[in-house]
């Protein structure tokens, strides 16, 4: 077990040293994080990053390049070993940077021969590739969509917890359902529900900590959401109840004291700013909270689960095609983080989450899309290897692999996986509207992974069938639509040809993975 466990964390030292001077160095790192599956880096100059050669790791199974944001996919597991990593070689580098009074200034970092080697028709290509996608993050830059990002940074690292609780609520039900060990009910119930009677604090702390606060004094303010004693406060006329507002309560309170700190810190004297900006700050967003945004967040957080289940009973089968068709595009823009705080108002509420079955279908739709690819492009051996190798994750619900490695890059097998997402949807939206409502007592996991953390109100075998159903018309549907009307003849006739040894001529060097970027560039002309 020593000697295994020695060889992994070398492999995640490793592929933190070799992602290191890819990325520009320590200097050029302004930021690091990581969620389940990514290391998400925010840089300060974007142009030194050699993009080829990043994808060329084996590694590396994407890269989602949004100007200065960098988020490199690694695999669950793996993103949270090698980011742990990666922070102590930027740290250790930076402290011998200081350390060294006559340092020479950076010399612009060159990509190397090997990456220059590549075919010349295969650098056009890549080189359009590049510069398409440097539009479309200068495009996607929007004030709303920065506003997603940091929310989305805020919810992020209690992803684990929300997993690890919702893992252990899934357990509790099921021995409860089967009559096992009644004695261990309580202790799982107070471990399951522990962290989420406290979440709004940690929103608060994050909050405060991303939009420039205090994190201490935003977990203050937000500590007022859960607060027992807050039934004796009446707002027009009705009791506060303890957690009302939720997680959006929580946001809210932390956004304001962030605000306010700030305006503090311009204007309070340096003599008294120890005592009077923590106090106002804790103060004036306190009484604000209290006597406004828990009653406004509460009447928020209900409309939220009142309409998710309307939606889901009125529409049924359409708001589920709407829902597993539209998941795909929010990830590749790395967007579906910002449905967390939905997703966890939900589980406060109901104790599951009904929307996460539906967005799951989208990664059936994309395995049975990528499924279909391995079988219309015989004569592609690099993709095959690729699809070979991202299979298991998807099925597990980790999708990237695939969508940066497969569908995305060929274009229209991309629209064809949210079609098949989109059928999933149906099929999961067509139980519900029939009275069978699924949900997930927790975040995070997808695909197959999905399973433990499954509930509903008929039960967990009835929620494992409607689930199980919905995944397999997805892998059905995606595969069909891929195969049917997912490529052009131009594109069977370029993708499909035999490919070349290495040792013959005219063969490239390039290798399985970094052929996946030319196929990105590519896919521009035949989408």
């Amino acid at each position: 077990m020593e000697q295994h466990s020695e060889t992994s964390g070398g492999g995640n030292r490793a592929t933190a040293r070799a992602l290191l001077p890819l990325l520009g160095g320590a200097a050029n790192i302004a930021s690091v994080a990581h969620c389940m599956t990514r290391l998400r880096l925010c840089l300060h100059d974007s142009s030194l990053v050699r993009e080829a050669e990043l994808r060329a790791l084996s590694a590396v199974l994407g890269v989602v390049a949004d100007g200065a944001a960098y988020q490199i996919v690694l695999g669950p597991g793996t993103a949270a070993r090698v980011t742990s990593e990666f922070e102590g070689l930027v740290a250790t580098a930076r402290a011998a940077s200081r350390t060294t009074a006559s340092a020479a200034p950076t010399a612009p970092i060159i990509p190397s021969a090997a990456t220059a080697s590549t075919a010349s028709t295969a650098d056009g290509l890549s080189a359009r590739g590049e510069a398409i996608r440097a539009a479309r993050g200068a495009r996607n830059a929007t004030p709303v969509r920065l506003l997603l990002r940091r929310i989305a940074a805020i919810f992020v690292p209690l992803i684990p917890a929300l997993i690890g609780c919702g893992i252990i609520a899934g357990l509790n039900g099921l021995l409860t359902n089967l009559h096992w060990l009644p004695s261990t009910a309580p202790a799982l119930t107070a471990l399951a529900s522990g962290f989420m009677s406290l979440i709004a604090v940690l929103v608060g702390h994050n909050t405060a900590k991303e939009f420039g606060g205090t994190p201490v004094l935003g977990a203050a303010v937000a500590a007022v959401v859960v607060f027992p004693g807050v039934t004796q406060i009446e707002v027009l006329g009705r009791q506060l109840a303890p957690g009302q507002g939720g997680v959006l309560g929580a946001l809210a309170a932390a956004l304001l004291a962030a605000h306010v700190e700030r305006w503090c810190r311009r204007w309070v004297p340096e003599s008294l700013d120890i005592l009077v900006t923590p106090a106002l700050t804790v103060l004036l967003p306190g009484l604000a909270t209290l006597y406004g945004l828990m009653y406004v967040a509460g009447e928020i957080s209900t409309a939220i689960g009142d309409f998710a289940n309307w939606l889901l009973s009125t529409g049924g089968s359409l708001a589920g095609l709407v829902l597993g068709g539209l998941f795909l595009p929010l990830v590749m823009l790395g967007l579906h983080q910002a449905l967390i705080p939905l997703h966890t108002t939900l589980i406060a509420q109901q104790g599951y989450t009904v929307l996460l079955p539906f967005l799951a279908m989208a990664g059936a739709g994309q395995v049975g899309a990528a499924a279909a690819v391995h079988v219309r492009l015989r004569h592609n051996a690099s993709l095959r290897r690729t699809i070979r190798s991202a299979l298991p994750a998807g099925l597990l619900g980790v999708g990237e692999p695939l969508i940066y490695g497969v569908s995305l890059p060929l274009g229209r097998p991309f629209v064809t996986a949210c079609v098949g997402g989109a059928v999933g949807g149906g099929v999961v939206g067509l139980f519900h509207q029939l009275g069978t409502a699924i949900g997930a007592t927790a975040i995070g996991p997808s695909g197959w992974a999905l399973f433990p953390l499954l509930a509903g109100g008929r039960g967990l075998g009835e929620a494992v069938a409607v689930y199980g159903s919905g995944l397999l018309a997805g892998y059905v549907a995606g595969f069909v639509a891929t195969y049917c009307f997912g490529f052009t003849r131009t594109m069977l006739t370029e993708l499909n040809a035999p490919e070349l040894p290495y040792d013959q001529p005219g063969a490239t060097t390039q290798s399985p993975r970094a052929s996946s970027a030319v196929a990105e560039s590519v896919a521009e002309d035949y989408a």
